[in-house]
Order: structure tokens, then sequence, then C-alpha cells
């Protein structure tokens, strides 16, 4: 077993404290200066029912992009997991559990080793019982030769300022296990997974973090929500910030009052966002028909979940793509981005601000559980505030508005941009706005020839976004006998699973969509139209991008592979599903 490449799975009841572990162990690996990657999964419920979380470690300078199926080492804080999850760990694997919960019994007969202490009595006797998964923890670490300083800083950070007796207790329990499974244990594979000393400066932080740290950058001032997963990370960190940068941060009563909070804000002149998933965006469609009809700049964060209704929770897809495209009544320009990675989603954060500046329009950022819940390891250096550039549009200046004999807000131009101000700002910038069609002062009218020039106006800056929109990313060879078309989270798995084919001796290619609204065209004719045999890896049932590629060029996708039970892709899934 290549001990370059290991993957755990941290396993128990929810309340046991499963993601915290999963999280603080990644961030352990990533302070070794290692390359990680860690999902959660969980169940929609506060206590009770299985959690875990799987974490995939790689020595490389790479980033890691694709879970694997199976894992090297299954940590078990509860029998449950054993049962639940023995299968899936490779022959030779590691199991880590208490003495107590019978794994011997469990895993008779199974090619893997049993590494068991009695981890709950471990923990009462040098810190409190609820400790057991710290002491889990270090059996793992001592294993794979992770030093244990970089599982005792984790346990600093997240203890040390907040509470010295729980931070001095964890030390306690994560040193003696350490130790005692090293000398009972020993390595368990053929050398230490160590640390890599030179690596560069790195952050272990997920879609929504990323996409907040670039909110916070780009000058957002103002969000409003209703916490629903898997966005609701995104407003915690907003609002985790918010004292510190000048944010004004709503918990609204629900979706409606958040997204006319935000149109509110913005016609104001302030920079803002909402995020929310599937059922919240639902709530929210008349209030993007009026930030349309006011021209006002909004930025929606959508973090997909399973639907129809509740659907799954706390689980992903990929099934709100058309319904992005297509929401609310009445024609208007937006804009659609699916970001697939941290530093994608941190980008994206300025990009869309601006864009919605630049054109006084909606600007969708499509995520989904996938991205945002799961962890993963990133240069620091990737997400410099220096690389961001703030757009913010045609705004007029105190002497602009002085020069004028009259403001019209809803000026008709070439572009289908107006100049903006600021209400009241100025004698002059005192100017009507409301969810009727209306004339250039922004008064209601009913006038033909004024309505149809309005909306012409409003769909002129169609031109200009196409003008943003940027081709889809391809690797691979030029040519090749198959090639991936994919969008948002599957980019990892399904350029982990070209670079296998390739290495197999079999050539594959991958066209992955980022920008898709206003549709790249004329890229995607280019991208695909010479392709000999076209895949589309989808997190829905129905092949979404399949058919808006179909709608908008002409090209049919040969086959696809759709995965639509809530979880994720895998390298294996894929490869699976070509051979199926």
């Amino acid at each position: 077993m290549p001990v370059q490449d290991i993957s755990f799975r941290i396993g128990g009841e929810a309340g046991q404290g499963v993601e915290s572990s999963g999280a603080g162990f990644s961030l352990a690996l990533t302070r070794a200066g290692l390359q990680v990657l860690g999902t959660p999964s969980y169940y929609e419920r506060i206590r009770g029912g299985h959690n875990f979380f799987t974490i995939r470690t790689i020595k490389r300078r790479e980033p890691v992009l694709s879970l694997a199926e199976q894992v090297d080492v299954l940590i078990a804080l509860n029998r449950e997991t054993i049962d639940l999850h023995k299968g899936c760990v490779r022959p030779g694997g590691l199991l880590i559990a208490d003495e107590a919960l019978g794994a011997g019994e469990a895993v008779a007969g199974l090619d893997l080793r049993l590494l068991a202490l009695p981890l709950a009595e471990i923990a009462e006797a040098h810190g409190n019982v609820v400790m057991a998964n710290t002491a889990a923890l270090a059996i793992a670490a001592a294993a794979v030769g992770l030093p244990l300083k970089y599982m005792l800083g984790v346990i600093e950070t997240n203890f040390g300022a907040r509470s010295r007796a729980i931070a001095e207790a964890n030390t306690r329990v994560a040193t003696y296990t350490y130790d005692l499974a090293t000398e009972t244990f020993g390595l368990a594979f053929d050398a230490p997974l160590g640390d890599c000393a030179d690596a560069p400066p790195r952050l272990l932080l997920g879609g929504n973090t990323a996409f907040g740290m670039g909110a916070v950058m780009s000058g957002c001032k103002f969000v409003a929500g209703y916490p629903m997963t898997p966005s609701t990370s995104l407003l915690e960190y907003m609002a985790s910030h918010a004292d510190r940068w000048g944010i004004v941060v709503k918990h609204a009563e629900d979706e409606i009052a958040a997204v006319n909070m935000c149109v509110g804000a913005s016609h104001a002149g302030v920079r803002t966002l909402t995020a929310t998933s599937g059922g919240g965006f639902d709530l929210m469609v008349e209030g993007i028909s009026l930030a349309a009809i006011t021209e006002s700049p909004l930025v929606i964060f959508l973090a997909q979940r399973p639907g129809p209704a509740t659907g799954l929770a706390t689980r992903t897809a990929q099934a709100d793509l058309l319904m992005a495209i297509h929401s609310s009544h009445g024609e208007f320009p937006r804009m659609v981005i699916a970001p697939h990675t941290p530093e994608e989603h941190f980008r994206t954060a300025c990009r869309a601000l601006n864009i919605a500046d630049k054109y006084q329009c909606l600007v969708l950022v499509l995520s989904d559980q996938q991205s945002a819940s799961s962890f993963a390891s990133r240069e620091k250096a990737l997400f410099d505030p220096a690389s961001l550039e703030i757009e913010r549009g045609k705004w007029l200046s105190t002497e602009d508005l002085e020069a004028q004999g009259g403001y019209l807000r809803y000026a008709l131009t070439d572009d289908g941009v107006s100049p903006r101000a600021i209400p009241g700002s100025h004698p002059n910038a005192v100017f009507l706005s409301s969810g009727n069609e209306h004339r250039e002062d922004g008064h209601i009218t009913e006038d033909p020839a004024i309505v149809r020039a309005m909306a012409e106006k409003r769909l002129a800056k169609m031109r200009g976004l196409e003008g943003e929109v940027r081709p889809p990313l391809r690797h691979g060879p030029a040519q090749a006998d198959l090639t991936f078309v994919s969008w948002g989270s599957s980019y990892g798995p399904v350029l982990d699973a070209v670079n296998s084919l390739n290495a197999s001796g079999r050539t594959a290619n991958m066209v992955h969509f980022v920008d898709l609204w206003p549709f790249p065209k004329k890229a995607a004719l280019e991208a695909l139209g010479g392709a000999r045999r076209l895949v589309a890896v989808e997190g829905n049932a129905t092949a979404q991008l399949a058919s808006l590629i179909r709608s908008q060029t002409g090209i049919l996708i040969d086959e696809t592979i759709l995965r639509y039970d809530g979880r994720g892709f895998t390298t294996e899934f894929i490869l699976a599903g070509l051979e199926g």
C-alpha cells in the first residue's frame, strides 16, 4: 500500500464530534505540509443518525482533486461505523476502535489490521470521556507516522483561547495515546507519512469560506439571508467578520425578506449578496424580478442540494442549473457562474460583484454541498487580496450630477447600462423606482413604444455579459478517444479520471464549463465539435448541462454518467460508469 496516498474515514453518531474531528485532523495534516481533501457526510439532525468524515491526504505538491471509494484507515467511534464501513477498507488497511466495541468479532475474516485500545477509559483518566475521539485520532497519527506536534497545535488553536483546561486535557489524552500506540502497534506502513517542512504556507478551506473571503476583500458591505444548508456557513463567515470590516449581516425572517433587503441595499449603492439553497431560492424569485426591473445589482450564492422540497438537506446535487438560468417571470439579463475549486470560489466572489455592478443585473453563483462543505488545502498565495480588482461600473460623481439638468436613472444607452447615483446624495439624484414598467425618469408608463424600448435596453446588457463569459476549461490531449463534459464540483474526480485513463494507455480529455450563462456557444462548438465520444458527468438525473449544450449548439452528448443519490463523485464511480 503506497504510504504517500492515504485515505481516512472517521465515523460515529451525531454528537460524537465527527465533523470537528475530521476538520481538526485535516488541519493537522495540512500544517504538516501535506495536501488534503476532506468531506463530511451527515444526517439532518442535531443528535442521532450516523455521520462520517472522509479525508484523503497525499504527500506531493499538487492538490488532492478527489476522494477515493475505499479508505486505508477506518476510525470507528461506535460499533455502527464498523458494521457500515468495514467493507470500504482496502485489503491490508487499518481499523481503529475502542476495545469495548468488540471490533475483532465484527471484522473476523477480513484482511485488515485492528488497532484497539480502551479509548474511553484513557480519555476519562487523562481528561474527559468525551475526548475519546482525540485518543482515536492520536492512534491514527501514530500509525501513519504523522508527528504529534501537528495534532497538539490544532488542539491549541481550537481550545487554547476558549478554555485552557480543555486544551490541556486534550493534550494529555493525545500525548498519552500517541505514545502508547507507538509502543504497542508501531508504524503501520513501510515508511512514515512524516511532514513536508519545505511546503509553502497553506490554508485549509472550503468553497463557502473561500467565497466569503473574496466577498469581504471585494467590498461587500451588506448580507441578508435565512440559514439553509449548505449555504449557512457562508452567512456565518460573513457575520464573524462583520464588526472588523464594517459589514451589516442580517438574519432575515425568511428568504423573501432576505432578497428584498438586498435589493434595497443595492438600490442605495451598497455591494450586497445573499446566500441560500434551492428551496430558499424558490422564495426569492419574485425579489429577483424586482431587482431586474429596478436594475439593482444582485449576487445570489446558490449552494445546491437534492430536492424537491426538503429533499436531502445535508447532501449534494447539481440539479438547479436550468432553474438558475430560467427562474422568474419576464425576460431580463443574468449571469450564471459555477466555481469548482476553493480558489475559483474566491475569485468568483469578486468577479460576480463586479459584473453585477457593471451591468446592474443578477449574477447567480452555483455551488453545491460537495464544494461548500469540503475542506481542501491550498497555497495561501492563491488568496491574495492584491489579486482582486474591484470594478463598480457607471457611477456619477458630484460634478457629473451638478452638470446635469435632470438625472435619468433609467436613461436609454447603447449598452443598456444607465449611469447610477446614490439616491438622495445630491439634489439632482432624486428619482423614482418601482416594480412597474417605467420611463427613463422612473415614472410608471404603459406607452407601448417606451415599454418596448425599456425591454430592449435591459436585454442589451446581454451583449456585454457575453463578452464577460470565459470559454470552458480543457485538460488532456487535444485529440482523444473520449471527452468528458462536466461542471461544478465534478471537476476534480473527472480530471483524476482523465489522468488515470491516459496513464493506462487510453486517451481521454475533458471540457469543464465554469461560465454557464450566457452560454459560450462558439467556445463550446470549438471544444466539443470534433470529439469522438462525448460523456457528460453530472450530479442530476436529467443531464441538465447536456440538455443546455444541445439547445444552444445542436451537439448531442453521446453518453451520460449521472449521480443523484446525494453523494459526490469519485474517480472510481466515473470509471465504473464508463464500463456500465
